[in-house]
Order: structure tokens, then C-alpha cells, then sequence
């Protein structure tokens, strides 16, 4: 971990990710800074979504980042924190990531974690660059279920949009978990190191990698969100950008990361 990343532990609060984009907007940032809360009670998800935090069931934490990149250089950065976070588990769980790969854990386009197809974690990114030539501070909150995934999807009942997983499912029922703490910080390393070599290299060194993990390879799926109707097609990956590829009448549609909805075709 690099010694310039602030490191920030608190009880409560409603949002990390809220919590350090006020900071960003004040101009108080100059060095990263992880901020991770026990209790979050107002957590994010994209599209105005809430996200359903757990004390001691839950990992909920936030990273501010600064990257030399325009906002507009930036894509493909939610896929690649991903790929961070997966480096972060196999770390912390001390499993390589072709056994993590083996046991059903993937990258849902363009932001979530799942494992056998039940969602076991979701990146929010936010943020910007208050004026040309100042760093891009990106805000990336991530959330993952750690323990009782039955717990999380009782309780959100008709509100989730899928099965709920949990990291612990990763393990024999005779292992457990790290402490919470251990594997905050694996991630924050991992993050650190995947994002400084993105603000360096872009996302493109990255697409075969990333396609490794994906969920919904050559699969039918529907995208709701990018015009007013469903767009049915096979899904083939993503480009050298991040962007998402469907088959749809015989042609290649590329979706951009948005407010958009991708599921598998019942």
C-alpha cells in the first residue's frame, strides 16, 4: 500500500461515497483517502438505488483517487475495478483467482460481483474534474455481502433485483472468512495498484482479462435503459473501452456504461 493513502475508519455514516464527495467538491482532497464505515445507513447503488449495508455482515468503504486522466479518458474504469476487486478477494481469502474462476465468481457489465449468478457485491463510481488541468477525483464505493446472504435477501424481499450471495459461500463450511479489517485493506492495495497502472495505460490492456469473468458471455440477454424499448441480443463481450457488445439482427450494437439494465433472457 503506497504511505500516501489516508486511511479512515468511522462507526456510522450515511454514505462513504457521499462522505469524500463533499471533501471533493470543497477542495479539501490531496492525497487518496479510504474511508470505510461499520454502519452505513443511506449506501448507494447506481440509479439512485439504495444499497443494503449489514454491521458485521457486510463490507461497505469508499476510495477517492485522483487520476491525470480527463473524465472523458476514463472508460472502462467500473470494469476495471472489478478485476481489482477480485485481486483483492483471491489476496485476502489467500485463493488464486483460477480457483475463485473455478467456484463461479464473475464481473456482471459493468459494475457487480456475482457468485453462481447470485449478487454478492456492486461498484458506484462518481465524481469529476472541477476545471481543465486539475486531477480527475473519481469516488469509487464499493459494497460486498461478507456473511448470511439469506439475511440480506429476506430483508430486501422484493426489492432485490437478483439472489443475494455472500463471499463466505466462497469458502469450505470449515473455513471462514479474514477479519473484515484484513480484507479492506488487500482490496485498497489491489485498488491502488490496478488504478495507478489504468491513470497510466487505460483499460485496453485489460479487455481479455476482463472478458475472462464475464457473466453473460454468448448469452441471451436484454438491455433496458438505452431507448425506450428492450433491446433483446447475444451478448459478445465488451471493446478495448469497456463498452458492452450485442448481437442483435445481425449486426454489433456497443453500450456505453449508463443508467442501463442488463439481464439474462428468461
Amino acid at each position: 500500500m503506497t504511505a500516501n493513502c489516508i486511511l479512515e475508519r468511522v462507526t456510522e455514516t450515511k454514505s462513504t461515497n457521499d462522505d469524500l464527495l463533499i471533501r471533493w467538491r470543497a477542495g479539501e482532497l490531496l492525497d487518496p483517502v479510504a474511508r470505510i464505515a461499520h454502519h452505513q445507513t443511506a449506501g448507494k447503488g447506481r440509479a439512485g438505488r439504495s444499497w443494503l449495508a449489514k454491521p458485521g455482515d457486510s463490507l461497505s468503504f469508499s476510495l477517492a483517487f485522483p487520476f491525470k486522466r480527463s473524465p472523458a479518458e476514463l472508460s472502462g474504469l467500473s470494469l476495471l475495478v472489478g478485476l481489482a476487486v477480485i485481486h483483492g478477494i483471491a489476496q485476502a481469502s489467500r485463493l488464486d483467482e483460477a480457483a475463485l474462476h473455478a467456484q463461479g465468481l464473475r464481473l456482471k457489465w459493468p459494475n457487480d460481483l456475482l457468485l453462481n449468478n447470485t449478487k454478492v457485491g456492486g461498484i458506484l463510481i462518481e465524481g469529476g474534474q472541477t476545471k481543465i488541468g486539475d486531477p480527475t477525483w473519481m469516488v469509487i464505493g464499493i459494497g460486498i455481502n461478507l456473511h448470511h446472504a439469506q439475511l440480506f435477501e429476506r430483508e430486501l424481499g422484493d426489492q432485490a433485483s437478483q439472489k443475494v450471495g455472500s463471499l463466505d459461500q466462497l469458502l469450505p463450511k470449515t473455513s471462514s472468512l479474514p477479519d473484515t479489517e484484513f480484507i479492506w485493506l488487500k482490496l485498497i492495495e489491489s485498488l491502488e495498484h490496478f488504478l495507478t497502472d489504468f491513470d497510466q495505460n487505460g483499460f485496453s490492456t485489460y479487455q481479455s482479462q476482463w472478458e475472462k469473468w464475464d457473466s453473460y458471455r454468448d448469452q441471451a440477454v436484454i438491455i433496458t435503459g438505452v431507448q425506450q424499448n428492450p433491446i433483446n441480443g447475444i451478448a459478445k463481450g465488451i471493446d478495448s473501452n469497456g463498452a458492452l457488445l450485442i448481437q442483435h439482427d445481425h449486426q454489433i450494437l456497443t453500450i456505453v456504461a449508463g443508467d442501463v439494465s442488463l439481464r439474462a433472457q428468461s
